[in-house]
């Protein structure tokens, strides 16, 4: 059994790699949308940075802060503003010499890092938790109901944060591993909505807000990532290591504005939920490849949804090297990267007061 597991786990990390260099097309499912105003310069330097970000609520400190502009009153000129659907594409656009920065989801970000070979360094956390797993309730009532003959459960692709919190619920509560894994139809967070709204999944593991969209259409929390990982550090501000080498300016810039955002999405959840929304009814129409607005109204993103689904996370800049370096002992112990590191090797916390 043992011998199956870890030749099923060195077949994902084939797939990670492989996911990672077909995430340089990812450009198909990528936004880059004017920008809300001119943005100046203070900075002494002329050089231009391009982010990239989560079409998620974890990445609610970027919109806020570029909503209210100010990126541009810090100084930081954005040549590029690109959004995706999925951490593995984000990850894979770091990769590219256009994008510098980068509000990412931790797991990714070290597959990047690991398998991907990208020099980057994480300047920042931005939130912990924000993953969960929802279930039919006719169908599913324990974890243990997974096992269930003909249930059909949602993931996102090998190496993704919640295929990791997959991973560890299986550890967790005895589940048979391979067979979950035979069961899980690898999609993204929308197409797996969309599935639930067509009655082809009994259970998915979702990032935020994509969780909380589902119990609108009858899925109900079973489990968050509080109640398998307590300290599970959610998504991060990344930034390519040339960027801190030539301009550490920029890098402190950075940290600030993501600082301010945060404290003031957590000051003012209800409106930065709104916020949120109006910058991703916009987003959403040029990511989706929906031919239909009937069908894309069933993935409406509403202030409600995700004033609900921020509940769920705990935005915070602090991060914490220890909870860092068991997220990547625990994704080589899953095979996703080849060899363990020093947690110290992907942080610089030197920016964060």
């Amino acid at each position: 059994m043992r011998a199956e597991r870890k030749s099923e786990r060195v077949q994902m990390l084939k797939r990670v790699s492989v996911v990672l260099v077909l995430g340089f097309l990812s450009s198909l499912f990528s936004l880059s949308p004017n920008s809300e105003g001119k943005e100046k310069t203070r900075h002494t330097t002329t050089k231009e940075i391009g982010m990239a970000v989560e079409f998620m609520d974890h990445a609610a400190c970027a919109y806020v802060a570029r909503y209210k502009g100010w990126f541009a009153e810090e100084g930081l000129t954005l040549s590029a503003y690109e959004s995706y659907v999925t951490g593995m594409a984000l990850a894979a656009a770091l990769a590219r010499g256009d994008i510098q920065v980068a509000y990412i989801c931790l797991v990714p970000a070290i597959n990047a890092y690991a398998n991907g070979k990208v020099p980057l360094k994480i300047i920042a956390g931005t939130h912990r938790h924000g993953y969960g797993l929802v279930v039919n309730p006719k169908k599913i009532k324990l974890t243990q109901d997974l096992e269930k003959p003909g249930i059909r459960i949602g993931c996102v692709r090998e190496g993704g944060a919640v295929d990791v919190l997959l991973h560890r619920v299986i550890d967790m509560h005895d589940l048979d591993e391979g067979m979950i894994l035979r069961r899980v139809k690898r999609m993204n967070p929308p197409k797996q909505i969309l599935a639930i709204k067509m009655g082809q999944l009994d259970a998915a593991f979702l990032p935020e807000q994509w969780a909380t969209i589902a119990e609108d259409f009858g899925f109900s929390m079973l489990l968050i990532t509080r109640d398998v990982w307590p300290e599970m550090q959610g998504s991060v501000l990344a930034v390519k290591e040339e960027l801190i080498r030539d301009d550490p300016d920029i890098a402190r810039g950075l940290v600030k504005v993501t600082q301010k955002a945060t404290d003031w999405v957590n000051e003012h959840p209800a409106e930065a939920a709104t916020i949120m929304t109006r910058q991703m009814s916009v987003t959403g129409k040029q990511i989706f490849p929906f031919k239909t607005p009937k069908v894309a109204a069933r993935l409406e993103i509403t202030p409600q949804v995700l004033l609900r689904s921020m509940a769920r996370l705990d935005y915070t800049t602090r991060i914490s090297p220890s909870t860092v370096q068991q997220a990547i002992d625990y994704i080589h112990q899953l095979g996703y990267i080849k060899k363990a590191f020093s947690a110290e090797d992907i942080l610089d916390l030197r920016f964060l007061r």
